[in-house]
């Protein structure tokens, strides 16, 4: 029997996603799609009889599961299968994880009945509340000895062993059968700490949070494929809901993916699936690409030979890998292949932004055309070339950078202001801290109503110049010298007349604190009344008091307050779900306090650009780890591989996740041993040198300096490519 599902392989920019909607094109209308428009415009194939009938959507159900690898990718395939319908056929668009959360959650009051779980909502953990619990949870078994032995700290084992408990779901291995997969898997080359152990904390954990009714990342996943995919009723449920399948960079999924495909498959529905031999991101994160490529067996495989448009793959990549793989000496790299070398990293950075500045200001490229790669972008890395190109006015835009909530001025302002209204919180304030508050909480926004538009076009750094203040760094300081009084209980602000020379502070300055100062005490008063529901509508009223007030505020501080929120709402939701179990005794102060602590240690962060801003793509530089960059399926004109002797390339610039190599299915519980991560990295750094060159179409630079940030010498693997390159701008060039 010919199957009707198709498997479409190809490597990046190949035209995967476009025949992928192609496809679903094809099975809605294939009167009105299936032409002459793919097989015999862009691979010269014959088109075939192996359509299958007309899927009868109905306009109100999604009959079509539509998966990405991740977020982004999931609404640009979204948006494109809307728009190739225009609308007229509804999908759900999900990532794997999502699609997982989504059915369990909908599918809970199965779970409780399977399960005997006690009847009550399922409450997500964000990961951050996931460790901090776990920690609580496992202190009296994470002694002193036991961290000695671990060799790390306490927050760095904790998260290694929750991690463990999400890769063994990914691949579809019970919690119970960890210990064993880990005794096989490590053998002599053990962590010092026994399999055995490392799984009663996992299983501890598991059955307390089914008992509170709290759910991971790893917990949902685990009962997805160890409950819900075997649960007759819920895949009868399943098969009725979706006709068709549809999933794109199958390399990037785990491995339980495969096994709701095949469900689906086996039922009825017909499957689209793409798969890049070059992809593989998410390799040693929870992907398991090797078990995913199976499924091709039962497909119809589709192959796009012809090669990314407008691309330096076919130039380049045989030639870059033999050098890096085999070292073939002597050879040159092409004229595209340029060099940029240092003797210091600073320099490297310094010489590296001036050639960018200097390439878009005399117009050889635009600034949304060049990209910076990076195996690795360490904070002064980021903010030196961001330093340098703005100042140039060139924008950069920084993919997925996630910092700390509490780097945010905004956010510790508004944590200090918490510490001033809330009883028992005096310890968490000084001065320094008050200092700031009264000059962000008097903050004014001079932008115009009207000036959305330019706030688009103008980066976060003009944006923050054009807000003024009406108590400057320097009053602010006064005030908090003269004016605050410690506290352990009742941190407290006095008049500004409490400092004998308060005629200095200026009328706008004594003003905006008078306010400030009056709008506490109300706080304070309401507070002692119980009239303020949470902390969480005491952030939401100074945020409208001080900061929102009517103005646009820069995307950057809506990002953070966004998360912050988000946040404290979520953060207050667990606390009421342990205030409910009667062994856990918590005070409202102490949950404050827990809180602000949270922050402070940096686990919770916010992106500060929009993943979509409004209006047009930014004419911006991007900037991105090998990572995010390979994660987000961009190209550019330019690229730019920064630090190209550093020993990351060959790691992908992610870490991989302690124990991933032992829940591949291919090889469960088998030992790893340094040959396998010797060929394991090749094959890495062969993908990722493939998978660039494919997006990148006219000019690469190797950015390469002698001496690492640390000061030792930079001998990566891409070393060889930095030496055979022809044309070198180093030092002596520029100057």
């Amino acid at each position: 029997m010919v199957s009707h599902s198709v498997w479409i392989v190809g490597i990046s920019r190949s035209g995967k996603t476009a025949r992928l909607v192609e496809q679903f094109c094809s099975w809605v209308e294939p009167k009105k799609t299936y032409t002459e428009s793919f097989y015999t415009k862009k691979q010269g194939r014959e088109k075939s009889d192996n359509v299958p009938k007309f899927l009868e959507l109905k306009p109100t159900e999604p009959g079509v599961l539509v998966l990405a690898a991740n977020d982004d990718n999931r609404r640009e395939l979204g948006d494109k299968i809307v728009t190739s319908t225009l609308g007229k056929y509804p999908v759900r668009a999900k990532t794997p994880l999502g699609f997982f959360q989504d059915e369990v959650i909908l599918f809970w009051p199965l779970l409780i009945n399977s399960l005997n779980l006690k009847a009550q909502f399922p409450v997500r953990l964000r990961p951050e509340t996931e460790q901090e619990l776990a920690t609580k949870l496992w202190r009296p078994q994470l002694d002193e000895e036991t961290l000695r032995l671990a060799g790390v700290n306490e927050s760095r084992l904790v998260r290694r062993i929750l991690d463990l408990l999400q890769l063994a779901a990914y691949s579809g291995t019970p919690c119970e059968d960890i210990a064993q997969i880990l005794a096989r898997g490590l053998g002599e080359n053990t962590t010092n700490l026994e399999p055995e152990f490392l799984a009663s904390l996992l299983l501890d954990w598991r059955n307390w949070c089914l008992e509170t009714g709290l759910l991971t990342y790893g917990i949902i996943t685990e009962l997805y494929s160890q409950h819900l995919l075997s649960d007759r009723n819920y895949q009868k449920h399943l098969t009725k809901r979706y006709q068709a399948v549809l999933a794109d960079d199958v390399d990037d999924y785990p491995a339980i993916a495969r096994l709701l495909f095949e469900l689906l498959l086996d039922r009825g529905a017909v499957g689209a699936f793409t798969y890049n031999p070059d992809g593989a991101v998410r390799l040693g994160l929870g992907a398991d690409p090797k078990y995913l490529e199976g499924l091709a067996e039962r497909c119809r495989i589709e192959t796009l030979t012809e090669p990314p448009p407008q691309s330096l793959k076919e130039q380049l990549a045989r030639q870059m890998v033999e050098l890096v793989t085999e070292s073939i000496m002597p050879l040159s790299l092409p004229e595209i292949v340029h060099s940029i070398q240092t003797t210091s990293r600073a320099q490297l950075l310094r010489q590296t932004a001036e050639v960018i500045a200097n390439a878009i200001q005399s117009q050889q490229v635009e600034a949304e055309e060049v990209a910076i790669i990076a195996p690795g972008l360490d904070a002064i890395a980021r903010y030196t070339l961001v330093e340098i190109l703005v100042k140039q006015n060139i924008q950069v835009e920084s993919l997925n950078d996630q910092r700390p909530l509490i780097s945010s001025p905004v956010i510790r302002a508004l944590l200090t202001m918490l510490a001033l209204v809330y009883p028992g919180l005096g310890r968490l304030v000084d001065r320094d801290a008050v200092a700031e508050m009264l000059v962000v909480l008097s903050r004014k926004q001079q932008l115009s109503e009207n000036s959305t538009d330019a706030m688009n076009r103008v980066s976060n750094t003009d944006a923050m110049n054009r807000l003024s203040t009406n108590i400057d760094p320097v009053r602010a300081g006064l005030i908090a010298d003269y004016c605050f009084v410690p506290h352990p209980d009742r941190p407290n602000l006095l008049p500004v007349s409490a400092f004998e020379r308060w005629d200095r502070i200026g009328y706008a300055a004594t003003k905006a604190y008078g306010e400030i100062l009056e709008w506490l005490e109300q706080q304070r008063s309401q507070q002692e009344l119980r009239l303020i529901p949470s902390p969480i509508s005491l952030l939401d009223r100074a945020i409208q008091r001080f900061l929102w007030n009517g103005s646009n505020l820069p995307y950057e501080q809506l990002a953070a307050l966004r998360e912050l929120l988000e946040t404290a709402q979520h953060y207050w939701e667990i606390d009421t779900r342990l205030r409910q179990i009667a062994s856990v005794e918590t005070t409202p102060h102490t949950t404050i306090i827990e809180f602000i602590q949270l922050l402070r240690r940096g686990t919770i962060t916010a992106n500060p650009y929009p993943i979509r801003p409004i209006g047009g793509a930014r004419k911006a530089v991007t900037l991105a780890t090998i990572f995010q960059y390979r994660s987000s399926r961009r190209s550019h004109r330019w690229h730019f591989w920064l630090d190209a002797g550093s020993p990351l390339w060959s790691k992908g610039g992610a870490a991989t996740l302690f124990g991933a190599p032992f829940f591949l299915r291919d090889r469960l519980g088998e030992p790893w041993t340094a040959e396998d991560e010797k060929l394991a990295e090749e094959q890495r750094l062969r993908r990722i040198l493939a998978d660039l060159l494919s997006r990148v179409s006219e000019r690469v630079y190797l950015c390469h300096s002698d001496l690492a940030v640390n000061g030792q010498e930079q001998l990566g693997p891409l070393l060889p490519l930095v030496n055979a390159c022809v044309n070198v701008i180093s030092e002596a060039t520029v100057n």
